[in-house]
């Protein structure tokens, strides 16, 4: 990731980061002493310099990613959903968890994580600590996926076509979570529209990019 900033992103006109960012994130106090993390804010901030800036979305992973991040980083957060224009086409953006509807599991620890009282809580507690739980949660989760249906775990297709309606139909729907990359035609009350899933990046991935021609996927090298 870190060679795609500092080469192919430098073209862009603005690069945006759908969530799942790292694999987890623990809480801002983690720069200090990871790393990792601290060369991709740092690697963020040498993009944003060189005049692309970047907005990042929370995702399932890192929704706790918060002001000192995105400081160090010089980048911007991104509501969820939201919409920009791209060469006068509208696209909307989302991490897509919310849209896996079918998983009342899931969107039941959702709405508990993402709650602010129970952020401030854990958050107060040692960084040791917060790490040792989402090791925790994270074993749980991988062990729980095990025995679901992938279907329980993909968007749900009402929940796709009530987003898009909310938002006027834009032509393009994109986002992330569920790593089945792909592009599905929707139609929905008479308009078209086109939602694009990204993939996940492990040794290697790809990603989106648009311009006036359209939206088109690219294999990292």
């Amino acid at each position: 990731m870190l060679d795609f900033l500092d080469t192919t992103a430098r073209a862009a006109s603005a690069l945006y980061v759908l969530g799942d960012l790292f694999e987890y994130w623990a809480g801002d106090d983690a720069l200090a002493s990871d790393q990792h993390a601290a060369s991709v804010a740092g690697a963020f901030r040498t993009l944003v310099k060189s005049g692309t800036p970047v907005f990042i979305m929370h995702g399932n992973r890192d929704f706790l990613l918060a002001q000192d991040f995105s400081h160090a980083a010089g980048a911007s957060f991104l509501a969820d959903p939201a919409e920009i224009l791209v060469k006068g086409q509208r696209v909307l953006l989302t991490h897509g968890d919310a849209l896996c509807t079918d998983d009342a599991d899931y969107q039941a620890f959702r709405q508990q994580v993402r709650d602010p009282a129970w952020q401030r809580a854990f958050l107060a507690q040692p960084l040791a600590d917060r790490n040792a739980q989402i090791e925790a949660l994270r074993m749980r989760s991988e062990s729980e996926k095990s025995g679901k249906a992938l279907s329980i775990m993909d968007v749900n297709p009402q929940a796709v076509l009530a987003l898009l309606a909310d938002h006027g139909y834009p032509a393009l729907l994109i986002h992330g979570h569920t790593h089945r990359p792909d592009a599905h035609e929707i139609e929905v009350d008479g308009h078209r529209c086109v939602r694009w899933v990204l993939g996940d990046w492990g040794d290697t991935g790809d990603y989106l990019q648009l311009d006036a021609s359209g939206c088109s996927r690219h294999k990292l090298t």
